[in-house]
C-alpha cells in the first residue's frame, strides 16, 4: 500500500523558542514513536512558527497519523492529506 502525504499542524506554545537541545529531544521521541508504529509511517520534515509546527508526513491513513501524535506526546491539531502539489514548473506544458 502506498503512503500518502499529510500536513500536521501541531499547536505547542512557544515551540519556536525551543534552544537547539530542546529540538533535538523533541526529534527523537518523534523517531521513537515512529520505530513503535513502523514502516506505515515517515516523518519528512516540520516547520517551526512561533507557536505551531507544520510537520510533513507520509503515512497509511489519518489514524496512524494520531497514534504517533497519541505515542510520541505531540498534539496532531489538524491532519489534511494533500491530494496534489505544483510548484513553479507547473505552468509548463510537456
Amino acid at each position: 500500500m502506498a503512503l500518502r502525504k499529510f500536513i500536521i499542524e501541531r499547536d505547542i506554545p512557544a515551540v519556536g523558542t525551543l534552544e537547539r537541545e530542546e529540538l533535538r529531544a523533541a526529534a527523537a521521541k518523534s523517531n521513537e514513536a515512529l520505530r513503535t508504529i513502523g514502516p506505515d509511517i515517515q516523518w519528512q520534515e516540520s516547520y517551526v512558527a512561533e507557536n505551531k509546527t507544520f510537520c510533513v508526513y507520509l503515512a497509511k491513513d489519518e489514524a496512524t497519523i494520531r497514534k504517533h501524535a497519541e505515542l510520541s506526546g505531540f498534539p496532531a491539531t489538524k491532519v489534511t492529506e494533500v491530494r496534489k502539489m505544483i510548484d513553479p514548473t507547473t505552468e509548463r506544458t510537456g
